[in-house]
């Protein structure tokens, strides 16, 4: 019950509360390969030996130590494996909370981390089918399924007996003379329990159980409700109506109405395919009515619609708030958190926010003069690009020639060697299974030793059933307390394929999306930690490491190996890249306004004393609140904002991201500063003090022993052409 499977930069954390509490800040202690070892035969011992019948729970066979069985998985075995898992659990817990030893470190916290291994497989495939491939059997299933989970997970937390031997460890480590590692995972597991419930009496646990249990529907029928809606499209009938669209986009478009036995072209309602049009396609009516599809998904007032759903889910993440003791959802979520409280985290969102709005002044004013008339929404992008153009001879469609996805791949991969050591080598896909065809494999090696770390799973390109946005997900990841198996990670996009024989050309802000969920990535590859709870780090720290790679897009090394144009072979050249850099923080203030209105809603909304019944009109009054300019609208509303609904892991949390980009702007400006982006020494720093570890120490403390100091705000204004006064 140590972990589940991680999806990162997208809408779910499929992780066990006992592996999300507050701990202290102590220096990180080895320990001895001798003492893992014992720890581990101690805890094996603990827990009954089980042999598992469902085929999806059996351990991973094949290559890599074991990769998942993809080519077995079907909706109903994915149910028969959970169902089972969860029994096969339950007799773990029972082993470790009825065990008559005296409780210790080895014998309960170990055995903690170690407990409910086949189920952790199982649900590392249920993830990836939910989130990947979806569809009506699995949708039926993730209905079915998502209660249980959530109540095994309860039942758990529940179990006084555990928990008195949790507590009991973690109240005497002074005492039993626990190292630093080992006194911070037993004090983060009691906490957590705590958090969870652990101390409410039967009534307040049994009125828990009910609400977690509620929650759970509510999360999958949110999320379903958003897929169906982004499963629709825009017909575009004759060719006028495409005017303006790159030919990538417009082969795109075509290939999306082939596949969909449609005539013309289509735009599918999903970021990728939407805010290309909306950035160059001439017809404004169309931009209008692509753009409103767009952002009315899961309010259409159908059975789609999302409001009633989320209006049930913020009452009840409210009652479970006041039944363990926070006056609100998000002061009980921040409590393992880097900001700790709303307001540390509203106090840095209003730094940024009043800068924001008024650059976005300063953007509609330029785009007015152009277009003649007052900008709305659907001509923001559209006219931002016109205004790049006259401002510094530049539009998208003069570097997406220079972005073709394998090349921006490829030169991630370059990154990785560079800055970590590490080798991706592209292998058949005969080589392990894979749950899609188009999911490309690639080994991961250590470049001085030639040592195995992993296996990279791309799985790139939207398709029905397939939840929008981009993340990462680890189906293993890295401990030296379960066997030191190769890290399993994969990236996920919906990139618009193209047709056959066509070139995928990206945008920039798509190639630093890919460097983005490609840094999550490296996190998890770069793992050196004991127990695998350590894999996980806080919410508003787990951004940081992704946001700092997406710098390298740009940066000489590679866009002189990499970033070559599709048809010539040659390198963006210096005129072009110097325009790049010109218009470095252009529409800085749009970016920050449709992120950061999400981001404070989102808070807005978690710290209500009586949560909102009508989601509309909180929005709307909520945006009101805040000034928000009305030529935008938030990068997520309410109606499909998949990170708040879909779990509670970005609830009260969307902020992270600027959190995170304080660290990473301020740890960007470290590498330019020493005069090479790549310098080793730096990467080193890097790798070993704030990747490799986990959260085996505390991250703000981290922080600090890499930069020297605390983390400068004035970087992010910078990196954004705000103020910084």
């Amino acid at each position: 019950m140590h972990r589940r499977q991680i999806l990162i930069g997208g809408a779910s954390l499929m992780a066990l509360s006992g592996c999300a509490a507050a701990g202290s800040g102590a220096a990180m202690l080895p320990v001895s390969p001798m003492a893992i070892a014992d720890e581990a035969a101690v805890a094996r011992a603990v827990l009954p030996a089980q042999t598992p019948r469902a085929e999806l729970l059996q351990p991973w066979t094949g290559p890599y130590e074991g990769v998942p069985p993809w080519n077995a998985v079907t909706a109903d075995k994915v149910k028969a494996a959970i169902i089972e898992g969860i029994e096969l659990q339950r007799a773990d817990i029972a082993a470790i909370a009825n065990n008559p030893e005296p409780p210790n470190f080895a014998n309960t916290i170990v055995a903690m981390e170690l407990a409910g291994e086949p189920l952790d497989r199982a649900a590392n495939l249920y993830g990836v089918v939910t989130s990947n491939i979806g569809g009506e059997a699995y949708d039926a299933m993730d209905t079915e399924v998502s209660p249980l989970l959530s109540a095994a997970s309860d039942e758990i937390t529940f179990n006084e007996a555990l928990f008195r031997r949790i507590k009991a460890v973690a109240d005497n480590a002074d005492r039993d003379g626990l190292n630093a590692q080992q006194k911070r995972l037993a004090e983060r597991r009691r906490d957590a329990f705590i958090r969870s419930g652990a101390n409410l009496d039967a009534a307040g646990k049994a009125e828990l159980g009910r609400i977690n249990t509620a929650l759970s529907n509510a999360f999958t029928a949110f999320g379903q409700k958003v897929v169906a809606d982004e499963n629709t499209w825009t017909v575009i009938p004759n060719e006028a109506g495409v005017a303006g669209l790159p030919d990538s986009n417009k082969a795109a478009a075509r290939a999306a109405a082939q596949s969909r036995n449609v005539d013309g072209w289509v735009i599918v309602n999903t970021r990728s395919s939407v805010d290309p049009f909306l950035t160059f396609a001439d017809d404004r009516a169309l931009r209008e009515q692509v753009w409103k599809k767009f952002v009315n998904r899961g309010d259409n007032g159908d059975r789609n619609d999302t409001n009633a759903t989320i209006a049930e889910i913020v009452r009840l993440r409210q009652e479970r708030a006041r039944l363990l003791g926070y006056t609100n959802h998000a002061e009980w979520r921040m409590q393992d958190t880097m900001a700790k409280t709303p307001a540390a985290a509203q106090s840095l969102m209003n730094r940024v926010w009043e800068p924001a709005k008024a650059r976005v002044a300063e953007e509609v004013a330029d785009m007015r003069a152009i277009a003649g008339f007052d900008i709305e929404p659907w001509d923001y992008l559209y006219f931002a690009e016109k205004v790049r153009k006259a401002k510094y001879d530049l539009d998208q469609n003069q570097l997406k020639p220079y972005f073709e996805l394998n090349a921006v791949r490829d030169a991630s991969f370059y990154m990785a060697e560079r800055l970590y050591g590490m080798v991706f080598t592209k292998v058949p896909q005969s080589t392990a299974p894979v749950f899609q065809a188009d999911v490309q494999l690639y080994e991961v090696t250590d470049k001085a030793t030639g040592r195995l770390i992993g296996l990279f799973y791309a799985d790139d390109f939207a398709r029905p059933g397939k939840r929008s946005g981009a993340w990462m997900t680890t189906y293993r990841s890295f401990s030296t307390l379960d066997g030191s198996k190769p890290i399993l990670a994969s990236n996920n996009n919906n990139f618009v394929k193209p047709g056959a024989g066509e070139p995928l050309l990206i945008s920039l802000d798509d190639a630093e999306t890919l460097f983005h969920e490609f840094g999550h990535a490296l996190h998890y590859f770069s793992s050196v930690v004991t127990y695998p709870s350590y894999g996980n780090t806080p919410r508003d720290f787990v951004e940081y490491p992704s946001q700092v790679h997406e710098h390298w897009v740009l940066s000489r090394p590679i866009l002189d190996r990499f970033m070559k144009h599709y048809e010539t072979g040659q390198p963006m050249p210096q005129e072009l890249v110097d325009k790049v850099e010109a218009s470095a923080t252009f529409n800085q203030g749009y970016a920050t306004v449709s992120y950061l209105s999400s981001a404070m809603v989102d808070m807005d909304l978690h710290t209500q004393a009586t949560p909102p019944t009508d989601i509309d009109a909180f929005e709307r009054a909520s945006l009101a609140r805040l000034g928000m300019p009305k030529e935008i609208v938030m990068r997520h509303r309410l109606p499909q904002f998949n990170h708040l609904f879909t779990s509670d892991a970005y609830s009260a949390g969307y902020y992270s991201y600027l959190w995170s980009e304080v660290m990473d702007a301020d740890t960007w400006a470290y590498f330019e500063a020493s005069g090479d982006v790549f310098d080793p020494e730096i990467g080193g720093r890097f790798k070993s003090i704030i990747l490799a570890p986990g959260n085996t120490t505390d991250r703000g403390e981290a922080y600090r022993q890499f930069r020297g100091r605390d983390p400068d705000v004035a970087a992010l204004l910078r990196v954004r052409g705000f103020p910084v006064s």
